[in-house]
């Protein structure tokens, strides 16, 4: 269930990154519209955003609206259980029985990358490692504050300055190493560091170093950083996350400022000794990304400018503005870590009004479209009539004998091929076939096609043919690895089995990992080494192909739109009622195989009657798994109620498929 489990992570991945390109947009765009508000206030906004960008994977994970599939378990087995029965001729034989002779090891397929996994694994290694350097610079600043001496000569300016700035709790004071810059740090118990040069600094410059200090211990900056910083690991390849990283940073440094200046500090002598801290002075690299450093010579000349600007709004905001503005943020950033992707209702066309336009305007091309939209609803009587409609136009237009005429009846086949019209789609492709002046590789599936239906009648050589011609036309691409699996089978069926399975394990290697051609194949391969008792390759050639028809089957099931969750039977809840069912079609490819088993599909069936949300319990293969779903998706049910309300039901549902 591996590519099941990396698709759901993938998507909540994707998702969290363009939400949180959205997050960060808007940022910006409010921090540019309140461009002549206080720093307090552009600063806020950072921090708001910061709040949103690590609230997003949590609410997208626990608000009810957003159904992300939980494929690392299997549900629980509802109470519920629906059955239906898929029967189909066998006159059809498969191969005949054969004896078979040892042969060397399978050859694996070669590795290919999986670029999706791979972006989700540099993402989540980005963060650990980041989230490990805040982690290791929290323990250093533990280690410098312990080993730290108090620096008794400031203690009583300290405390004074702190009851300026409105501070009841404790600071206290500690000493660095000669040279190093002044900073703070601590989230309940605030600390500031000063070297030990500021014991022969004057009493002003000491005054207005205390003061910076301690507005930042006033704003629960330390905090804030914190949590800024935190985004940015989770957003570490983002550019719009290190820009706002470094605008909050300008924004923390000129807020603090604005409140030395607020206190009664004129600007210039501010301005004068702040530069000379910058100058002498070094940040502690052991700590710079857990504690805040007094300066940074990167942002000293906006500082100095900002200080220096009599204009400048400085509106101090307290600690409560920032928790608000975080709430606030998370709040509204609530309803868009709901969001989920959902397909918009395909716009389904009138067939009499849209052949009667098609045949006014003789364009072939409308009812294709039409025809299309159509099968994508597995409605294929209707398409068929579309394209019987559009096969007339293009005879009309470019002649029977023209290509276009060849691609209209290849259309027409597939459409007979996929609702079990086996015989209309022979006859279909082989005119086709006979109109094509060279097999083209949209030819392949109709060859293929044919090469299945001679080898079912054991015309070996008819058979080899049209197999051959099919890869030959698309040596490359999703009919290469299938006609290959089928030369592999027409060798066994001549009791060839040597030759049979390098014909498979060239398949393997040809076949897109993930895609069904490759499920078919690795459930073709697993059956030829389980007749040669080889047990275990076996096995773990089926868990493979397993695991694909279950990414198949979660792929192509709908998915609820209502943010209900889905209960069982019992309880007060009444189980919905069956009033309609499409029986699911035998493959060729089982059909000729003989195979025969049950599938068995969890479901959710919504308040609309229809099913929903499918997870595959236990798979039959060889394409009957997603018919299954094909035909369960156009079933109709009363829905179950609770309390007389309808309500999302959970079932099982078990599609039997029998050779008669």
């Amino acid at each position: 269930m591996f590519a099941w489990i990396e698709s759901a992570w993938y998507e909540m991945f994707l998702g969290a990154a363009l939400k949180g390109t959205i997050v960060l947009g808007a940022a910006w765009l409010l921090s540019w519209a309140i461009r002549k508000r206080s720093a307090a206030a552009r600063h806020l906004v950072w921090t708001a955003a910061a709040a949103a960008l690590l609230a997003l994977p949590l609410l997208s994970v626990s608000l009810p609206a957003l159904r992300l599939p939980t494929d690392t378990i299997l549900p629980l087995a509802p109470s519920l259980t629906f059955q239906s029965t898929s029967q189909a001729s066998a006159n059809v034989p498969a191969p005949a029985a054969v004896r078979l002779s040892p042969a060397g090891p399978a050859t694996p397929a070669p590795h290919r990358p999986d670029l999706r996994l791979i972006l989700m694994l540099l993402w989540a290694a980005g963060t650990l490692l980041a989230l490990a350097r805040i982690l290791f610079a929290c323990a250093a600043m533990r280690r410098i504050r312990r080993a730290a001496r108090p620096f008794p000569a400031a203690e009583q300016l300290c405390s004074s300055m702190a009851g300026v700035l409105g501070i009841r709790e404790r600071v206290e004071l500690l000493e660095l190493p000669r040279g190093s810059m002044p900073m703070n740090f601590g989230l309940l118990r605030s600390a500031i560091f000063l070297p030990v040069d500021a014991r022969e600094w004057t009493d002003e410059r000491l005054r207005m170093v205390l003061l910076h200090e301690l507005a930042h211990v006033r704003r629960g900056d330390v905090a804030t950083h914190l949590l800024v910083r935190s985004a940015l690991c989770l957003f570490w390849w983002h550019p719009l996350a290190w820009s706002a990283w470094r605008e909050f940073l300008k924004e923390r440094e000129r807020a603090a400022d604005d409140l030395v200046l607020a206190a009664g500090e004129r600007a210039s002598d501010y301005a004068g000794h702040l530069l000379e801290v910058a100058r002498a002075m070094q940040p502690a690299p052991a700590g710079g990304w857990a504690a805040i450093a007094m300066a940074c010579r990167s942002q000293l000349e906006g500082r100095l400018l900002a200080i220096l600007d009599s204009r400048i709004d400085r509106s101090p905001l307290g600690r409560a503005s920032a928790v608000a503005a975080a709430l606030l943020a998370v709040a509204l950033v609530a309803p868009m870590a709901a969001l989920q992707t959902q397909q918009a209702n395909p716009v389904i066309p009138d067939i009499d009004a849209t052949i009667q336009a098609a045949l006014a305007q003789k364009n072939h091309e409308i009812l294709d479209q039409a025809a299309q939209t159509y099968e994508n609803l597995r409605k294929y009587g209707e398409a068929q009539k579309l394209l019987e409609s559009a096969l007339a136009i293009r005879g009309d237009v470019s002649g029977e004998q023209s290509s276009s005429y060849a691609a209209g009846l290849f259309k027409l086949g597939d459409v007979a091929r996929k609702s079990n019209q086996l015989a209309v789609a022979e006859r279909s492709y082989t005119k086709a076939l006979g109109l094509s002046p060279a097999d083209a590789p949209d030819a392949a599936p109709a060859l293929l096609f044919l090469g299945t239906r001679a080898l079912g009648r054991k015309d070996y050589l008819q058979a080899e043919t049209f197999i051959q011609r099919a890869f030959d036309a698309a040596p490359t691409g999703p009919s290469a690895g299938l006609a290959l699996t089928w030369k592999g089978n027409l060798f066994l069926a001549q009791d060839l089995p040597g030759l049979a399975e390098s014909m498979y394990m060239q398949a393997l290697g040809l076949n897109h990992p993930g895609s069904p051609e490759a499920a078919s194949t690795l459930e073709t391969y697993a059956q030829f080494l389980k007749n040669q008792s080889r047990t275990a390759e076996a096995e773990a050639m089926t868990g493979r192909a397993t695991a694909i028809r279950t990414a198949r089957v979660a792929a192509m099931s709908p998915k609820r739109n209502d943010a209900l969750q889905a209960t069982r039977v019992g309880g007060g809840t009444t189980a919905p009622v069956l009033l309609s069912k499409v029986e699911p079609q035998y493959t060729e490819e089982a059909r000729l195989a003989k195979l025969q088993g049950t599938a068995v599909l969890y479901v959710e069936i919504g308040v609309d009657g229809k099913a929903y949300n499918m997870k595959l319990l236990r798979s039959v293969g060889l394409g009957l798994d997603e018919n299954a779903v094909e035909a369960v998706t156009q079933w109709t049910f009363k829905p179950g109620t609770k309390d007389g309300v309808p309500v999302p039901v959970q079932a099982t549902i078990e599609v039997n498929f029998r050779l008669l």
